[in-house]
This record gives structure tokens, sequence and C-alpha cells, in this order.
């Protein structure tokens, strides 16, 4: 272990935070002491690992201090990981591991191992026999690294549970009893709700339908919450789980009542009428708030158009409502973009992630006026049961912390709501990653067509090229021009996500071309085929730039993983969409014009799309925070009122 320090030492010297260069530089110190414990262990037998496992839970049971007990911890994860699995912590694994003990969130790149970089410290906290939970995005991800990772608790005497969407109530029960618990933060969430809704049904002694119906769903184990108290989190996608999906409310709907058939006839004849109304005629738009508001004229369009008996009773503000919903999801709710249609249900499209987000559903109508948009069952938009956001679930856990690769421009507001520190860690070897000169054009069909130039030119050499786009729709005008070149490709989209982890661990080898959507392989390495390093690495094809500049910055990390070599290119557009979010319709139109004029070089005006970039960003900074400040105040007056915050006083 000779240098083990003083290098880590060297790559920490180079981040800019010295706050954050000064705890890893404390937390370093810890290293040559871990690797001291190692000769001992690599003699212990299989049992004795074990019984070094439960020795160590005593003395944390006993009340010796958690964090105290970091080093011999931390070396008997190494040596599980090492004789179980092969795969020997690095020593900045271990460094983000101890960064994440202490109540932090850690930024390693992609391909940096977060996966085994957990075991860590959800060991250290599950010595405590007060449970210790991963949160992550999908019941894929919970259920692959729970299996994966699982022979190392178990080498040290834990066990582990995984919590699945549509799992019986009595094999929660036993996935939150284990020592070790993962799953996702939606059914983490959903759990917290019913527990409460069902601890309130009992208590009061009430034998309705709500609580009939949630005694039905836990079966036999129906008397008890599934829950243990909160106690430790680590959050895998802390940006996207705590920042971009913080406000997201996971509600328990109430019973429907009996207005049912007026609610969907009212959505139906909205959406059958929404295009009649011709913007700056029949309604003003509000591009900030992105919302339809009708003029006089439009009122009187709305009274004038013939509408079904079953409406009489629905008073003419409300069909306005209904009115401006519908046409507000006629201009912003596209199919393939924000959601898709599967099985006959709307099923949202994660726009950070790319992913469905099962059991989700729009708020305030939107997602019954999108039903009636396309045709389907219109669900009836209940009231609530119970509710809470992501944000104030994981705020009820004494000790948080997450792991991301792309959190640093979200540091301040982290360490602001969550009190953690944002640690950025040291990549295990040197990054090889080069980034190409960006080009810009003057419209999307002129960038498509260079785009898809670029990607012929490195598939005849053999280099594996992804391809990066925001939604489902632009994924496939890609693929289109791709078949029409006769190029092999994969795509990867909210369709295919089944097949997500093969399509994405295959981007490298030679010569595969894989077109994805924002997702771009999370929680997946891309790992390079025979040949492809001579060759220059994989290749990433940014086709526009995001809302945020995280997500750009996960999709260029899918290339030059540990010390691999890559390279990446950004493409833009005068009529990309960022440039209309950022600086509104007149100046995008301005721009627009110029982009038609053709015959001139672009490029300079690069420097417009991150200035819109940064403006986007400002502008849902604002909105989370406004709507972290009006749910502050609900629970404020709620409690004053000696009502619980999360369930609906009237069920």
């Amino acid at each position: 272990m000779r240098g083990v320090t003083s290098g880590t030492l060297g790559k920490i010297r180079g981040f800019v935070d010295p706050t954050a260069q000064g705890k890893l530089a404390k937390w370093a110190r810890l290293l040559p002491i871990i690797a001291a414990y190692e000769p001992k262990l690599k003699d212990f037998s299989d049992t004795q690992i074990r019984k070094e496992g439960l020795s160590l839970r005593h003395r944390a049971r006993s009340g010796e201090p958690i964090l105290h007990l970091i080093p011999e911890a931390f070396a008997l994860v190494r040596e599980a990981g090492r004789r179980t699995l092969g795969m020997r912590h690095y020593d900045v694994q271990l460094l983000g591991g101890i960064a994440a003990a202490h109540r932090s969130i850690i930024e390693m790149q992609t391909g940096e191992g977060k996966t085994l970089t957990a075991t860590a410290p959800l060991f250290l906290y599950a010595l405590a026999g007060r449970g210790a939970q991963l949160a992550t995005v999908n019941d894929y991800l919970a259920k692959r690294d729970a299996e994966w990772m699982e022979p190392i608790y178990r080498a040290v005497g834990m066990s582990v549970g995984i919590i699945q969407a549509q799992q019986q109530p009595s094999d929660r029960a036993k996935a939150y009893a284990a020592d070790i618990t993962y799953g996702t933060a939606n059914e983490f969430g959903f759990d917290f709700l019913r527990d409460r809704l069902l601890l309130r049904r009992i208590r009061e002694g009430q034998n309705d339908l709500i609580g009939q119906m949630l005694f039905n769903q836990r079966g036999a184990s129906g008397d008890k919450p599934v829950q243990r108290d909160p106690f430790f989190a680590l959050v895998d996608e802390a940006d996207s789980i705590l920042i971009d999906e913080a406000r997201t409310p996971l509600i328990i709907s109430a019973i429907p009542g009996e207005a049912e058939k007026i609610q969907v006839a009212t959505y139906t004849w909205c959406a059958e009428h929404a295009l009649d109304f011709v913007e700056k005629e029949d309604y003003e738009w509000d591009d900030e708030k992105k919302s339809a508001e009708l003029t006089r004229k439009g009122r009187n369009k709305v009274r004038a158009i013939e509408k079904p008996p079953i409406l009489d009773t629905v008073g003419m503000f409300d069909l306005y409502t209904y009115t401006e919903r519908a046409i507000k999801v006629q201009r912003e709710f596209h199919l393939d973009r924000q959601y898709v249609i599967r099985d006959g249900e709307i099923v949202i499209v994660d726009e950070f992630t790319g992913r469905l987000s099962e059991g989700r559903k729009w708020r305030d109508g939107i997602h019954q006026a999108i039903e009636a948009k396309e045709g389907i069952e219109v669900t009836v938009a209940t009231g609530q049961a119970a509710r809470i956001t992501i944000q104030d679930f994981f705020l009820r856990y004494e000790n948080i912390a997450g792991m991301t690769g792309t959190a640093a421009a979200s540091r301040r507001e982290l360490k602001k709501i969550y009190q953690c520190n944002f640690i950025p860690v040291p990549t295990n070897k040197p990054p090889r990653r080069i980034k190409l000169p960006t080009r810009v054009f003057g419209d999307s069909g002129e960038k498509y067509r260079a785009i898809v130039s670029e990607i012929e030119e490195l598939h005849a050499e053999g280099r594996p090229v992804l391809i990066g786009t925001r939604s489902i729709d632009k994924s496939l005008t890609i693929a289109e021009l791709l078949d029409e070149k006769n190029i092999e490709y994969q795509i990867l989209n909210a369709y295919h996500v089944e097949e997500e982890a093969e399509i994405v661990a295959r981007a490298g080898q030679i010569g595969r071309v894989t077109v994805s959507t924002n997702m771009a392989g999370r929680g997946t390495d891309i790992r390079l085929g025979d040949g492809v390093e001579d060759l220059g690495g994989l290749h990433v094809i940014c086709t526009e730039m995001h809302e945020s500049a995280r997500i750009d910055r996960q999709l260029i990390g899918r290339c030059g993983r540990q010390g691999d070599p890559g390279s990446y290119r950004q493409y833009l557009a005068l009529d990309d969409e960022l440039l209309l979010a950022g600086f509104g319709p007149k100046k995008s139109e301005r721009l627009k014009k110029i982009g038609e004029r053709g015959g001139r070089n672009f490029n300079p005006y690069e420097s417009l799309f991150k200035k819109a970039q940064r403006k986007v960003e400002r502008k849902h900074f604002r909105q989370r925070k406004a709507l972290m400040y009006f749910e502050k105040q609900r629970k404020k007056m709620q409690r004053e009122m000696g009502q619980d915050p999360y369930l609906d006083s009237t069920n």
C-alpha cells in the first residue's frame, strides 16, 4: 500500500472547492489504517469473517459510535468483496464510502463503481440494527444491485431485502426487517403513506372503505406497518431523486365520488374542441407559466359550441378551466416525448432519465386531459387520502447521503435543503476524454445530416458511437436517417427499457451504433470491446443541449470511463427547443429566421445556448423554492389545526 495516501491526496488537490479538498484530505488519512487490516483479514476463514462482522454489530449496538468503526468495517467489506465477487474496493471507492458515511452527496464519474462503493457505508450503518436503505430510480436497478452485492453482505453476517412494485405486504415487511434494504424512492414513500393511513384507521377505529382496502392489501399482516423508523438512507442518482424529483408528490387517492361520468364527459368534450381555439384570438398563452387563458371571444366560443346534455350541470367557469387545460395539453404534451401509450394507459416518460415512470400521474387534471386527447379511457381524478413529496420523505431520515455522477451544479441546493456536504471523489485513473469542437447549424435538418455523416465516417472505421437525444421522437428521426444509410444500430428509449442493460453493456463493441434518449445507460457500464481502445474508444454525440447541464454531463460521462480513451461532440441548431425555453418565443423566432438564411458560420452562437441553459436552470430552481415554501405553509397550517400533514383530514 506504499504511496496510497500521497497518491490519493495528489488527485484531491486538483479540486477547486477548498472545503471538499480539506475533508477529503482528512478522510484519506483513514486509508492506510484500513489497509493495515488487510493482511490479517486475508488469512481469516469465511467463518471468521462472518464472526468479525457480528462482533462489529455487537459493538455498535453496545453504544460505540458508528463512525469510530469505519476502519474495521470498511476493511472487512473490502475483503468480503475480494473473496466473494473478485471485486476489491479501490482506495477512491473507500474514500467515497467514508464521505457518504459522513452524510455527504458524493460525485463519482460514470463507471467509477458507485454500486460497490455503496456497500461499505450501508454495512456500517446497518451495524446499529436500525436498518440501512438504498434508494434508486427503478425496480430493475434495485433488484440487480441488491442481488449483485448480496454475497458481500452475507459474508459479513448481514441480511438483504428488496422492495419491488406489486410486492405482497408480507414480503415487504420481511424486506424492511432485513439489515439492508434496496428499493426505489417512490416505493419507500408509498409504503410510508400506507403505514400512516393504516395506523390512523386503527387508532380511530374506523371501518370505512379506505381502511378496509388497505387492510385487504396487506393480508395477514394488515394490522402492522411494514417500515421501521427512518435511520439511514443512501440515495443513488441523488441529483435526479433529491433535486429533479424532489417536489414530485406521491399520492394515494381516495375513493371516487358520484361525479365520475360528468367529469369524464367534460374532459372528452374539451379535448374534442381544443384545436378549435386560436392563439391571440380565443386565448392568450403565457410562456413563463405554460398556461392558456381564454379571451372574451374564447369564452363566447365555449358557450356557443354544442354540448351533450350530461354537461348541463357543469358550471361555465369550470368549462373554461377544462378548456384551458385541454389547450395546454395540446400545446405542451406530446406522444413519445412526455409520455407513451402502453396497454391502453398513459405512462409518463421521465424528462431527466428517459425512463418510464410507472404509477405516476400528472396532477391538476393534466393526466386526464391527456387521456381524453389520445382517445383512451379517462381515469377519474380522485381526491387525496395521503400525500408526501420525495423531499419531505427523505428529510425524515436521521442520516442521509447520496451518490451521483453529476451534482456539482446543485451542490448549494443540496447543502441548504438536506444539510449534506458535496464531495467530488477523484477518479481511480486519470480521464482520457477528448472534447471535440461544438458544431452549430441553422436548422435541425442540417444538423441531423451532419450528425449522420459523422456516424457514417466513424462506423466505417469500426469505432462505436453513442448518440444521445432529448426525446423518443428525435431518436426515431436519427434512426430513420441511419436506415437510409443502411447503418445497423440499436435504439434505446422508453419502449425498450427491458433490454436497456444489454443494449448499453454492448454499446462499446466494435462498429456498434447506439441511439438513446436521456437514459444514456445510467446504472450500467459501457465496456470497450477488443481493439476499440486502439481506435480511440467510444465516441458520444450529443444532439442537443438539455435544460439541465447535469443531463449533458451524464451523457458525456458514458465515454472515457475508468481511464479508457473516448471523445464527444455537441451538435446544436438555432431551432433547438432550449432556445425557446430560455429566451421565449420572440427571440427564438428571430434566431430561427437567422438560421433559415443559411450559408454562414453559426458557431459563434454557441454561447447563447449556454446562456439559455443557465436561465432555464435558474427558473427551475425558483419554481422548486416556491413549491417548497407553499408546502411548508400547508404543513404548518395542518399541524396548527391538529391534523396529520401527510393525510387528508376528510378521509
